[in-house]
C-alpha cells in the first residue's frame, strides 16, 4: 500500500504560494519570494500550490528534486503544454487562439524524440569549440559598450543604457538581425516577457482579464511578421549567420516548418540575451554591494568566470519551467496524476542549503558552484557558452577601467514569474 501523501493534504499555505506564484511578487525578491522559498525548503520542499485565478499546481523548490524532474523527461513532460505558467483566463485565450496548439514551436515545449532533431538543427552551430571562434568580434561589441558607459561620466543607469545593448548586439550580430532592427526586437522583447508589468504592456491592448495574454500574442505575431521575411531572405541569399543555418535547415530529409523556423527565431531573439542582460546587470549590482569582490576580481581577472556562475546563481533568470506529468507516479511521498502541472522553482535551487554553503551571501569564489540556472538534462539551455563568453569578455573589458561602483538610486525589478531581472541600476561609478 502506498503511503504518499494526497494532494488534499499537501497544500501550501495561501500567502506562501502567492509570494513565488504571482508576477508583481517578483518586484521585490529579496523580501518576498525567497523568503517565501525558503519556508517551502525547510517545511513543504514538494508541495501543491492552489492560487485564485491559477490551475493548481507541484512547487519543486529542491536543487535535488528539480534534477531528477529535469533528467526524467519521459515523466515530466515538456511537450504537454507552455513552458511557463499563466493565470487561467490567459491559458484559456491562448487555447482559444491558438485552436488548441501550443502557442510556439519551441525546443522548451517539446519532448523527444522531436526535441532531439530539432536541437541538432544548431547544436555543432553552439558548441564551445565554434562559440570560441566569435571571441573577437565579441569582444570588439564589449570594447564599444565600455566606451559608452565611460561616456556617461560617472553616472548611468546600467541596465537602461548598458545591460540592455550588449547582449542584444552580440546575439544580434551572431543571428544576422541588422543593428538598426535592434530596438524593435528589445521592445518586442519586453513585451513578450514583460507581458505583466505595466511599464512593458503594450498600448494597443484593452484593459481585460487576459491582457496579459493578448499582449504576449501581439509580440509574438510581431515577430512572426519580422522573421517571416528574415527567414525568405536567408534562403534566397544564405549567409554564413545563426539565421541562416535555421531557415536553410532539414529535419527528415524535409524543409523545417515556418513555425519552427519562427519559434526558433524567437527563442534566440529573445532568452538570447534578456537573460544575459539581467544576469550581467546583477554582477555589477552585486559588485557594488561588495566592493572588496569588485577589488579581488579587478585584480585578479581569472576570478572572471567565478563572477559570472555567481552572477547566474544569483540572478537566477529563468525563474522556472513548467512540466506537466505524463502517467500516474508516486515523487517525493507526493502521488502525482497523469495531467498534473510542476513548476520547477530555479531560484530556490540555486539558493538551496543543501548544495551551496551560506547560500544568501554573494561569493565570487564560491567553489564547487553547482548552480543549475540554465536548467539541466536535455532541456539545458543551448546558448550557455554563448552567455558565458560574451559575459566575461564584457567583464574582462569593464572591470580594469572601473576604481570604484556604488549604487545611485534605487533598482526596480520586472514584474514577471517567468524570465525577470533589474529593470533599473543607476549607479555612480569611478573610472581607473
Amino acid at each position: 500500500m502506498s503511503t504518499a501523501v494526497t494532494q488534499d493534504q499537501a497544500i501550501i499555505p495561501d500567502d506562501i504560494a502567492k509570494s513565488v506564484i504571482l508576477p508583481a511578487s517578483y518586484r521585490d525578491e529579496t523580501g518576498i519570494v525567497h523568503p517565501a522559498l525558503k519556508w517551502l525548503r525547510e517545511n513543504m520542499p514538494f508541495a501543491r500550490a492552489e492560487v485564485e485565478g491559477y490551475a493548481p499546481i507541484w512547487l519543486a523548490t529542491k536543487h535535488a528534486d528539480i534534477m531528477e524532474i529535469e533528467r526524467t523527461p519521459t515523466i515530466f513532460r515538456s511537450g504537454l503544454g507552455e513552458p511557463y505558467i499563466n493565470a487561467v483566463v490567459d491559458t484559456e485565450f491562448l487555447k482559444t487562439m491558438n485552436e488548441g496548439r501550443r502557442g510556439l514551436d519551441t525546443l522548451a515545449n517539446m519532448d523527444a524524440p522531436e526535441h532531439t532533431k530539432i536541437k541538432n538543427v544548431t547544436a555543432s552551430w553552439f558548441m564551445p569549440a565554434n562559440v570560441r571562434k566569435r571571441e573577437e568580434a565579441i569582444r570588439a561589441i564589449a570594447r564599444q559598450s565600455v566606451e559608452k558607459l565611460l561616456s556617461y561620466d560617472g553616472e548611468v543607469d546600467f541596465v537602461k543604457d548598458i545591460a540592455l545593448h550588449y547582449p542584444l548586439r552580440v546575439i544580434m550580430s551572431l543571428f544576422g538581425v541588422p543593428q538598426e532592427d535592434e530596438p524593435t526586437m528589445l521592445k518586442l522583447t519586453q513585451e513578450m516577457f514583460g507581458n505583466s508589468d505595466p511599464e512593458h504592456q503594450r498600448t494597443d491592448v484593452p484593459a481585460t482579464p487576459e491582457a496579459a495574454a493578448r499582449a504576449w500574442r501581439e509580440a509574438v505575431l510581431e515577430f512572426h511578421q519580422y522573421f517571416d521575411k528574415l527567414s525568405a531572405d536567408r534562403r534566397a541569399n544564405p549567409t554564413h549567420d545563426l539565421a541562416s543555418i535555421v531557415a536553410n535547415a532539414e529535419v527528415d530529409g524535409a524543409p523545417l516548418p515556418g513555425s519552427f523556423v519562427n519559434g526558433y527565431y524567437i527563442a534566440i531573439a529573445t532568452a538570447g540575451h534578456d537573460t544575459t542582460s539581467a544576469t550581467t546587470a546583477t554582477a555589477i549590482q552585486q559588485l557594488a554591494a561588495h566592493p572588496e569582490q569588485l577589488r579581488a576580481v579587478r585584480e585578479d581577472a581569472s576570478l572572471i568566470p567565478g563572477l559570472v556562475d555567481e552572477a547566474l546563481r544569483w540572478a537566477s533568470p529563468v525563474k522556472h519551467f513548467h512540466r506537466i506529468v505524463g502517467e500516474d507516479i508516486e515523487f517525493r511521498g507526493r502521488q502525482l496524476r497523469e495531467g498534473d502541472s510542476l513548476m520547477l522553482m530555479y531560484p530556490s535551487a540555486n539558493r538551496d542549503e543543501d548544495i551551496f554553503t551560506d547560500p544568501f551571501s554573494f561569493d565570487i569564489t564560491r567553489k564547487p558552484n553547482r548552480h543549475i540556472a540554465f536548467g539541466y538534462g536535455p532541456h539545458q539551455c543551448i546558448g550557455q557558452h554563448v552567455a558565458k563568453l560574451e559575459m566575461r569578455i564584457l567583464f574582462e573589458e569593464l572591470l580594469p577601467r572601473l576604481k570604484s561602483i556604488e549604487l545611485a538610486g534605487p533598482v526596480s525589478y520586472v514584474q514577471a514569474n517567468f524570465l525577470s531581472g533589474p529593470k533599473t541600476l543607476p549607479i555612480r561609478f569611478e573610472a581607473a
